[in-house]
């Protein structure tokens, strides 16, 4: 808003598959609280708070950047087959660093890197979240994992026709993120498998780097041998004095600081802040010891304390229990006011510009039982500057494998934070099972199998695990046939490995198969080829709430070393967490299958007899849970059909017996022959009264629905249609044009008090009238305009039959995974033929009668209908005789010759007459009786110039 309170103007962001609309409204200055995901959300939001502009074309540049630092060298090679393998595509593809920085870029196409702007395709520049808005280098720097930025979800403009992937690279070792991998490309080219790609170049990436790592720590120790002897000077401190200077709290932080540099196993000085502002440098120092193991000294620099003689280390052991955080670089200056800098590398005797190891090392080193003792030389000035020299001493050593068998546990620790969120995503029981092999390879197994009882799959629990077991998932790093194939029946016996797990309820190993008799015996020729393949086993049951589901086995072959406990305990403990989710998509299975059972059951089953239209009608649940939506087909007097369909807000059992109530209460307004806005009134009231009337309304509205209701006239070829805020129809007109009438929108079913409008338009004799629920047209993932514009090509082709038209509408326009339910009903208009209708206008005069009846007669007679003639006769006498005496003129007589034959008398009078019984001394009131034992039905209905009295005589039995 600007400060006079006009709105800013802004492009509308059109033809993306992100939430356009949404975007719109957000730049508008509207609150905007649901339709975009979370993280896209929010980063608008920070984007907003920092005063980004969404029409901002440049962005920041920086040349200082180091073109050939570890992550480039990293990447290199991996990008490289990345843009061999998106030859000929527009991908653009990107490393940048920690800070946003592009560092590289690869095109698919040469041209492409010649047509984008310098900011798309120039290493350099910034796209940092806080200087570039939601990007997908910015919001994978602030999210820390796997992000898509699709279309309008960009923050800026010139990125609405593109979408995004991109992946923060991680220093295997410490963890820190070092840079982002992105893939960019047109929105329309979007592909759920280029996260399985970006995952595995991002995992080439960082092996590369880990191999750089550990080739830097060979090049120190060697570095450290080759300048023993030439010690530097300082006072010493061991760990005594830091336990009478620090808080044993404060001790415990920078023993596992500490720990946590052996685990690096790299050269480093970090500053450990405590509390009231003080601060420890520590700093990591290769070494050999005189038993020749190669290790890392951990030494302290402190200011200002007494100096030591000797240090006395404790045993790295004492501390691996404590391995946790990351080192603090140096960021802030230590007491007194000294540069950390300058005296991290005085104190390493490197010089802050230089570019090489460095010249001097600790004293010599002398191993003991409990310890290592250094001898430090006490010298209390700088020989080269005449200032103090901050007393320094060992804190603690350690080898360099506690690195590696540090990385070991992060990853494990990682293993099991990924399966906590990314197995369970869905509620579905076979997904889950492939979410628990997909997060297992490559990180703890090769290959791995899952087999889940048929009873599981169907949503029951299983009486006899064993019996009946499926084969559900076969997932590895390739395609393996030696497995018994999905959807196969597996059994094994009591000696196998799966079969001992099941018993035991705990996880089995079999570190050699080749070994293992039980598993060998199990099925000989399918071992046999296994064992080509594979050589190591787990098997570990699925066991929730103390019920099995299933059994996964988990299998090593690319591996030469066998599994071993830690790898048990590993599987079974991601083998615990995806049973407690597949025992809740179970249960959830068995719920949804109820609740759609109940639904279906509501739906209409079969399609009423008519000639008005052709109809087709199709419902598609949604993935996640069943909801309320439905629809309705009502035949209506005078050949006239009415058209429903509607949407119960939310999911589950309420919305399916709500929609159950709303369908009911539709059907009898509609029969009553209420016009379509009276209709949607009296549903309203229907969902008003649901409201007060349910327990855990508490007074306020939990029940909303949205309704759209047709009528459709052969007779005139005129639709009157009213809706409650539902989605307008599409009209497809013999010629194939496609138009969405601009239907009055009505507020939705359950505010109680407002008013509806109705419609009216022709409906030629071919045209196609589509009705559908929101579910179809509406998902977060996509923009609303282009789904429109989807349905529109697909319902151009007027040729094909309705039922054709409902199946191509599904195939094309609806979402892969709807999470909304969809209600499609394709009507198909018809005309009753003109030589059908006879009609005769007549005054309000008692004489005509016989006149009419006459001329019906005749009607009858040239429709060959004679059998029909005294029905009608009497018919016509009563209700014209009616019309004339207790209505008011002109009166019209008309004749439908239809499946029935139908006789309507129509006056301008808005009374109507009710049927009774008259008493034996009554001289009138049985015509209307007679009306009912010879019609096979009858009623009124209301018009804007009076009412209609019709009856309708079954032709097979008149």
């Amino acid at each position: 808003m600007r400060p006079e309170g006009e709105r800013t103007p802004t492009g509308r962001a059109t033809g993306g598959t992100a939430p356009a609309r949404f975007r719109e409204r957000f730049l508008q200055g509207e609150p905007v609280e649901w339709g975009v995901r979370a993280s896209i959300l929010d980063s608008w939001h920070r984007s907003r708070s920092l005063g980004l502009s969404p029409n901002r074309s440049d962005l920041p540049f920086r040349d200082d950047f180091d073109p050939d630092g570890p992550i480039v060298r990293a990447a290199a090679p991996v990008l490289a087959r990345l843009q061999s393998r998106f030859a000929g595509s527009e991908m653009n593809i990107s490393l940048a660093d920690a800070n946003g920085t592009v560092l590289m870029r690869r095109f698919g196409t040469a041209s492409l890197a010649r047509s984008l702007p310098a900011v798309q395709r120039a290493p350099g520049f910034v796209f940092s979240e806080q200087v570039a808005g939601t990007n997908g280098i910015g919001l994978a720097l602030v999210e820390r994992q796997l992000i898509r930025v699709h279309g309008a979800e960009h923050f800026a403009e010139r990125s609405q026709a593109s979408a995004c992937r991109a992946l923060p690279l991680r220093d295997p070792l410490s963890g820190r993120i070092e840079g982002v991998l992105c893939f960019g490309y047109p929105r329309s080219a979007e592909d759920p498998a280029l996260s399985t790609v970006i995952r595995r170049a991002a995992d080439a990436i960082e092996r590369r780097l880990l191999g750089q790592s550990s080739a830097r720590e060979r090049a120190l120790l060697r570095a450290y041998r080759d300048a023993v002897g030439k010690a530097g000077a300082g006072h010493g401190v061991g760990v005594e004095d830091l336990a009478l200077e620090l808080h044993p709290r404060d001790r415990a932080v920078v023993m596992e600081r500490a720990a946590e540099l052996i685990s690096r196993g790299q050269r480093a000085a970090v500053e450990v802040p405590l509390p009231g502002g003080r601060r420890v440098t520590l700093v990591a120092r290769p070494v050999t010891g005189a038993s020749g193991v190669e290790g890392v000294a951990i030494e302290a620099v402190l200011p200002g304390l007494p100096p030591r003689e000797a240090l006395a280390i404790p045993q790295q052991v004492d501390v691996l229990a404590g391995l946790s955080g990351r080192p603090a670089l140096i960021s802030a200056a230590p007491p007194d006011g000294q540069d950390p800098g300058a005296l991290a590398a005085e104190y390493l005797s490197v010089a802050p510009s230089a570019g090489r190891l460095p010249d001097a090392a600790p004293g010599p080193m002398a191993a003991t039982g409990k310890g290592v003792r250094a001898e430090v030389p006490e010298s209390e000035t700088d020989h080269h500057s005449g200032h103090p020299v901050p007393a320094r001493g060992l804190v603690l050593v350690g080898e360099p494998l506690v690195g590696k068998y540090a990385l070991a546990a992060r990853r494990r620790l990682e293993l099991l934070s990924e399966a906590s969120t990314r197995i369970g995503a869905t509620l579905d029981v076979r997904v889950t099972a492939r979410e628990l092999a997909e997060t297992a390879v490559p990180r703890l197994a090769d290959f791995v199998t899952i087999d889940l009882p048929e009873a599981v799959l169907r949503g029951e629990e299983a009486a006899d695990p064993r019996s009946d077991l499926r084969r559900t998932v076969v997932h590895g790093i390739y395609e393996e046939r030696s497995f018994t194939p999905v959807g196969k029946r597996v059994d094994f016996g009591p000696a196998t490995p799966q079969a001992r797990c099941l018993t035991s309820g705990e996880a089995v190993l079999e570190p050699s198969l080749e070994a293992a008799a039980g598993w060998l015996a199990q099925d000989l020729e399918l071992t046999e080829q296994l064992l080509s393949h594979v050589h190591s086993l787990i098997a570990v049951p699925l066991l929730a709430r103390g019920v099995v589901q299933g059994i996964a086995s988990f299998y090593r072959a690319r591996d030469p070393a066998p599994f071993d406990d830690d790898d048990r305990s590993l599987a079974q403990e991601l083998a615990a967490r995806a049973a407690l989710c597949i025992d809740n998509a179970r249960r959830f299975t068995r719920e949804r299958s109820m609740v759609l059972t109940l639904q279906r059951e509501l739906l209409p089953h079969g399609l009423p007899d008519q000639d008005a239209v052709e109809v087709a009608h199709r419902y598609l649940p949604a993935e996640s849970d069943v909801g309320g939506d439905w629809y309705d087909v009502i035949p209506l007097s005078g050949t006239r059909i009415g058209l429903f369909v509607g949407d119960v807000v939310g999911h589950g059992m309420l919305s399916a017996a709500t929609m159950g109530s709303l369908r009911t209460a539709a059907r009898s307004f509609a029969e009553l022959d209420f016009p379509p806005d009276e209709v949607l009134t009296h549903l309203d009231n229907v969902v008003v009264r649901l409201d007060r009337e349910h327990p855990q309304a508490g007074g306020a509205g939990i029940i909303g629905a949205t309704c759209l209701y047709a009528i459709y006239d052969p007779t005139s070829q005129r639709c009157t249609m009213a809706r409650a805020a539902h989605p307008p129809p599409a009209l497809v007109t013999p010629d194939g044009t496609v138009s969405f009438p601009d239907l009055p929108e009505g507020p939705p079913l359950g505010l109680g008090g407002l008013p509806f409008e109705t419609a009216e338009f022709d409906l030629p004799e071919g045209s196609q009238l589509v009705l559908y629920t929101d579910g179809l047209i509406e998902d977060r993932n996509r923009d609303v305009d282009v789904v429109l514009d989807q349905l529109r090509g697909v319902l151009a082709h007027q040729e094909r039959t309705p039922e054709e038209t409902c199946q191509a509408v599904l195939d094309t326009v609806a979402p892969a995974h709807p999470c909304d339910d969809i209600a499609l009903l394709v009507a198909r208009a018809h005309a009753l033929d003109p030589r059908r209708i006879a009609a005769w206008d007549l005054p309000a005069d008692p004489a005509l009668v016989s006149e009419i009846r006459a001329s019906a007669l005749r009607q009858l007679s040239d429709w060959e209908l004679d059998e029909a003639a005294f029905a009608v006769e009497l018919l016509l006498s009563e209700l014209v005789t009616n019309a004339v005496r207790h209505g008011a003129g002109p009166i019209r007589v008309r004749l439908l010759h239809d499946r029935t034959l139908i006789c309507e008398v129509s006056d301008t009078s808005n009374t109507a007459p009710h049927l009774r019984r008259a008493a034996s001394t009554d001289e009138g009131g049985r015509g209307l009786f007679l009306v009912a034992q010879l019609a096979q039905s009858w009623g009124t209905r209301y018009t804007p110039e009076g009412k209609v009295i019709w009856a309708e005589c079954a032709l097979d039995s008149a």
